[in-house]
């Protein structure tokens, strides 16, 4: 988590489009190669069909990483990143044979594959954990944290949303967000739940103003 100002969406660049659909290319054609049962003409209609789609998914990703990844909590030169772990990690999420149904949940399950920062503002359902210590001298807090629960789709129960979750997950509803008050022992105290970060958020520094909780925090996967 950061609490610095992050910078907003970038320009897709044509280095990053290849280098994922280059990545893609190259997993498929080794998956080919160790599975002489898998016909790429019959799954893609064609190997020409099947180069438009690594070119569409490569160029899909590379447009929404451009809006939810924060690059600069990255290490790696992002074109060469791609080109190295986007294949293997496009094949592990949906299979060799099915790159022509990837859509935009699916840039989301590549990316937290990945485990690429991304930015928690409300418009991933991804799962938030974020502590800031409390301003407010002779609280019973020390300090106030927010994190994310979520419902099963059949069920009335609530389950914890942690970096170890998958995504995407259609066994589930949207995430909420729960405030906690940390005690001195380290115990947590249930405040409120909500439907936002951000009106989390909100809440908080109404209990405890001047509190330095981020209006967008930075997750990755575990």
């Amino acid at each position: 988590m950061t609490s610095e100002p992050l910078s907003g969406p970038s320009e897709a660049d044509p280095a990053a489009v290849f280098a994922a659909a280059l990545s893609l290319w190259k997993a498929v054609h080794e998956h080919r190669s160790r599975n002489p049962d898998f016909n790429l003409s019959e799954a893609y209609n064609g190997g020409d069909e099947f180069m438009r789609v690594v070119m569409r998914i490569g160029r899909q990703f590379e447009e929404w990483a451009c809006v939810h990844v924060v690059f600069e909590a990255t290490e790696e030169v992002w074109p060469y990143d791609l080109e190295d772990r986007f294949g293997a990690a496009c094949l592990a999420t949906m299979g060799a044979g099915a790159l022509a149904s990837f859509e935009e949940a699916d840039c989301l399950r590549v990316a937290w594959r990945l485990g690429l920062p991304l930015r928690a503002d409300g418009k991933l359902p991804v799962p938030v954990c974020v502590s800031a210590q409390n301003p407010v001298v002779g609280s019973g807090f020390r300090a106030f944290r927010i994190h994310t629960f979520r419902r099963p789709v059949d069920d009335d129960g609530v389950e914890a949303f942690t970096m170890s979750d998958e995504v995407c997950d259609d066994e589930f509803g949207p995430p909420g967000f729960g405030l906690y008050g940390v005690e001195a022992s380290g115990l947590l105290e249930h405040i409120a739940d909500r439907a936002t970060y951000l009106e989390a958020v909100a809440l908080a520094r109404k209990l405890a103003p001047g509190l330095e909780l981020p209006d967008c925090a930075v997750v990755r996967r575990c």
